[in-house]
């Protein structure tokens, strides 16, 4: 319970980090940069993958590269959404990807979908319509405007990365050594693309990077943990991840950022976390 317990810790701490980042305009593309060397280093020693295996990538390099993009991508667009709408809507959004694989599983790789995933994905889209839902005002700003689309990139982009992940993993890689090579493209891409575009160094975002690689790390780690540990229990792992982040977020982001939600997020996350429970029973 304890892995769990840090999985859920390290997943909000990385929200946290990314609202203080864009309240002190810190750059996050630099950020997130300097975190992947710690990431690519914390999964070679923790989960030591087997790089004898590299050649069992060769049918996954294609994925491998969506997902160097990807990865450093959807952390940009989850900085974007906290700042938007908070970190409380934004780690809702996050957890309610997991639908995205499901409706994948039904349409593209035959699964059978049953009653209650219907009822699950339903709870799900009607979670996502609440938790985007904002007043109209006549001054709405243009960041408002947009708090739709960033917290359906979060959405989208989680989501994503999750199908592309259990696709290199039915292809035989090994999902350490996945993990590895991936964080490496992803760090290496980002940093072409912050050299091309001449970017302004700022050592305080370089610096924020190394606790920003352990966190995103030490959450992959202590999931991962927490599955091996309890792997007669799955379900614990898997509801207790997804609720224990909407729980966190929500008491840190009203009671420490003193973000606002209206009625209509209130029962979005009440949904979300039906979402979840119903999913997990499907």
């Amino acid at each position: 319970m304890m892995y769990l317990i840090i999985a859920v810790l390290c997943s909000v701490a990385v929200s946290v980090l990314l609202k203080i980042l864009r309240q002190k305009n810190i750059d996050i593309r630099q950020t997130i940069v300097a975190g992947y060397p710690v990431a690519f280093l914390l999964t070679w020693v923790l989960l030591k993958p087997d790089i004898g295996a590299i050649h069992a990538l060769d049918s996954a390099w294609g994925i491998i590269i969506a997902l160097g993009i990807l990865l450093p991508a959807v952390f940009i667009i989850l900085g974007r959404a906290i700042e938007a709408v908070g970190m409380v809507a934004t780690d809702a959004s996050q957890r309610l990807s997991l639908i995205i694989p499901i409706v994948a599983a039904f349409l593209l790789f035959g699964e059978v979908l049953t009653g209650t995933r219907i009822l699950g994905l339903a709870l799900g889209f009607l979670a996502l319509g609440a938790l985007v839902y904002r007043p109209q005002h006549n001054d709405i700003t243009r960041q408002a405007k947009h708090t739709p689309l960033w917290l359906f990139g979060v959405w989208a982009g989680y989501g994503i990365i999750d199908i592309l992940f259990k696709q290199v993993a039915k292809q035989g890689a090994a999902f350490p050594l996945t993990l590895l090579v991936s964080f490496g493209v992803a760090g290496v891409l980002l940093l072409i693309y912050l050299l091309v575009t001449r970017v302004r160094w700022q050592k305080q975002a370089l610096m924020t990077g190394l606790l920003l690689g352990a966190l995103n790390m030490g959450n992959i780690y202590a999931y991962v943990r927490a599955h091996q540990v309890l792997h007669d229990s799955p379900s614990i792992v898997f509801t207790g991840m997804n609720v224990g982040v909407i729980a966190v977020a929500t008491l840190i982001g009203v009671g420490v950022f003193k973000e606002q939600l209206n009625r209509i997020n209130i029962i979005g996350l009440v949904l979300a976390v039906c979402c979840v429970g119903v999913l997990f029973l499907a």
